[in-house]
């Protein structure tokens, strides 16, 4: 086995190979850039080598520089996470030619497959079923169209070395075809170097599954069983689970096998993940090979307890694996979560700046829960432009699915995120949905639920009279600080009546030591809700239970006027006023918000790559009026009506910040 190995990585993958590592007692290396000098995976390992400078074009990317780190630390060997130089087969081929060895497969399977095209001629060849297409190389807009037409719509648009949702476009029609090509290409160009784009046709109402294979260099290869990964949003993956509601035995097999049969067609060794569309009949089309560790490949680990980083070290170091097909056991069901740093408020656009809080829930492991936080941040850690807006993976694990989802909704409730925008309310809000409960999956399913995109979470009334009575509780609690108990409900102007407002709602309460009791004012009735919680003033969580929840987790954060309170996705101002200001409440007049309907808006940290229109030009709705890059992710803002464009303030370069102005409208 390895002494030293270096990751040629950074963020939540670069810190999950050092912990296997350090559980396997290998030394490690880590290299960083100069946004990364703080970093914490730079923090956790044994020695860390500065390599270039922020974007990844002039660090990680380097292959000749993470060669130098290594003999200038004498690590034997490289883990390249995923990204970056990952699947890049020239890296991989550099660091054999210099006696170190690649922790990942061969060269010649990263070639086959990490070229879609020639993956797919392989796995054709290797009787693994394949969506229909045209595999060769795409002159232009206009042979894009011809095609597409003779593939049959919708077509997706694909980069050929893509991956993670970049350079990939859906087309409906001759017009979304010629833009969806040219997105891809410049897409693909930025993000990999190759702007060789393919076409194949669209599966509607399809299911991303994949299956993990394990394979050595003495012949042995077996599948770990399959993730459901379709939820997702531009082509990116947001939730995973394993195993998938939806496959039966016999289709697992069936995708098993030909999954093992296409990974030993190309020598392959180390862990690698076949990707599947599958219909509603359970008829399923390869996708490519990802010659990498997944992103989520925990789920897969907390369902078989195989730790998969260790069985890729011990791969890379000629090990045989230890286990047999026949030894492959799925136990329970795993969730994962990917955190991002977007605004889910804002169509999920990428969202910088400094964790100011960082608090993710306590990790466990029992035979009845797991919860697992796979992360590369810490409270006071910037996001960056310069890579993936990824903060963390949460991963539950329980008996059963609905238990794991259960689990994942507490899980979320107090994780604790401030000072960036981030996705955990639209997360919360996917546990809580009755579709996602069912299992009744596509990969169109954030379209399909969302429609006009996430604007929050509504929590029914039964659960804000819940929160109303614990925030009139926990008031109470502040105002009786430094007093006895005996005295505490006698200490405000009414004694312990409150009246708690959450938008529109009006909940009264008189409070008592240990539960409140809420008085409907319409029907003239009480209801007691008892309160038992282990929050105290100056908490940031209130666990327990309220009412009929026996467990309930709470962010608060305590204001002029009451609380904030964020629960299952929800966040919440929530007022705490004496009855008789609650009555005058009723009177106070709402501020409008400013009407900037003409302007274009910047809405996301981005660089102008294109301005599309003029200064006197009639612009129309729909109508493209300027590409901004963000996260190396090009989006298209349009016009959302007929309008003359009076002045545009932002040119191509212009490097902006959120909401800033990029072009004015005249009315018509």
């Amino acid at each position: 086995m390895f002494s030293k190995i270096l990751i040629a990585n950074r963020g939540e993958i670069a810190c999950r190979v050092i912990k296997t590592a350090k559980k396997m007692g290998i030394k490690t290396v880590a290299v960083y850039s100069d946004a990364d000098r703080e970093a914490l995976h730079v923090e956790m390992a044994d020695e860390a080598v500065y390599i270039g400078g922020s974007p990844a074009a002039e660090s990680y990317l380097l292959a000749d520089r993470i060669i130098k780190a290594c003999k200038d630390t004498g690590a034997e060997a490289v883990h390249p996470g995923y990204g970056f130089l990952s699947e890049n087969a020239s890296f991989c081929e550099a660091l054999k030619q210099n006696d170190i060895v690649f922790i990942g497969p061969p060269t010649k399977a990263i070639e086959a497959m990490g070229d879609k095209i020639t993956s797919k001629k392989i796995a054709a060849e290797a009787n693994v079923s394949t969506v229909p297409g045209h595999m060769g190389l795409i002159e232009d807009a206009e042979d894009a169209v011809k095609i597409a037409n003779k593939v049959g719509y919708p077509v997706m648009i694909k980069a050929s070395a893509g991956g993670g949702g970049k350079g990939m476009r859906i087309a409906w029609n001759d017009s979304e075809a010629r833009e969806g090509f040219d997105r891809s290409k410049s897409e693909a160009a930025s993000s990999f170097g190759d702007d060789r784009i393919f076409i194949e046709k669209f599966v509607t109402d399809p299911r991303h599954i994949e299956i993990q294979v394990l394979a050595d260099s003495h012949g042995n290869c077996i599948y770990l069983g399959e993730r459901e990964c379709s939820i997702q949003r531009r082509n990116q993956k947001v939730i995973e689970e394993a195993p998938s509601p939806f496959l039966d035995e016999e289709t697992r097999k069936k995708m098993g096998e030909q999954s093992c049969a296409l990974a030993q067609a190309v020598g392959y060794t180390s862990a690698g993940t076949v990707e599947f569309i599958v219909d509603g009949d359970r008829n399923f089309y390869f996708l490519e090979m990802n010659t990498r560790l997944q992103v989520e490949h925990p789920v897969t680990e907390m369902i078989t307890g195989i730790d998969l980083v260790e069985q890729m070290l011990r791969v890379a170091a000629g090990e045989k694996l230890a286990i047999g097909q026949n030894e492959v056991t799925l136990n329970g069901w795993a969730i994962e979560s990917r955190l991002y740093a977007e605004d889910p408020y804002r169509n999920f656009l990428p969202s910088i700046g400094r964790l100011t809080r960082y608090r993710p829930p306590s990790e466990i492991t029992t035979d009845a829960l797991i919860v697992r936080n796979d992360t590369g941040v810490f409270e006071g850690g910037e996001i960056s432009t310069f890579y993936d807006p990824m903060i963390a993976k949460l991963c539950t694990w329980a008996p059963d699915r609905l238990t794991a989802i259960e689990a994942m909704s507490d899980a979320l409730d107090g994780f604790e995120l401030e000072g960036i925008g981030h996705n955990i309310p639209f997360l919360s809000a996917v546990m809580e949905q009755d579709r996602f409960k069912e299992g009744r999956l596509t990969t169109g399913y954030i379209a399909e639920e969302f429609p006009e995109g996430f604007d929050g979470v509504e929590l029914p009334k039964a659960s804000l009279k819940l929160l109303a009575g614990l925030a009139a509780h926990m008031a109470h609690q502040i105002e009786g600080r430094g007093f006895s108990e005996a005295t505490t409900l006698d200490l405000a102007p009414n004694g312990n009546q409150r009246s708690v407002i959450i938008g529109e709602n009006r909940f009264d309460f008189s409070v008592q030591k240990d539960a409140v009791i809420w008085q409907d004012r319409e029907d003239n009735f009480e209801t007691l809700i008892r309160i038992d919680t282990d929050w105290a003033p100056g908490d940031t969580l209130a666990k327990g239970r309220v009412g009929d929840e026996k467990h309930m987790v709470v962010q608060v954060k305590r204001t002029s006027y009451g609380f904030k309170m964020r629960y299952r996705g929800a966040d919440l101002k929530v007022q705490v006023l004496l009855p008789r200001v609650a009555d005058l409440m009723e009177h106070m007049p709402i501020k409008l918000p400013p009407d900037m309907s003409k302007y274009l808006l910047c809405p996301m940290p981005g660089q102008v790559v294109r301005i599309e229109v003029a200064e006197g030009d009639i612009v129309e709705d729909g109508q493209a009026l300027a590409i901004v890059e963000a996260m190396k992710m090009e989006n298209v803002l349009r016009s959302e009506k007929k309008a003359r464009v009076k002045s545009i303030s932002a040119g191509i370069g212009s490097v902006l910040a959120v909401d800033e102005v990029i072009m004015e409208f005249e009315e018509l």
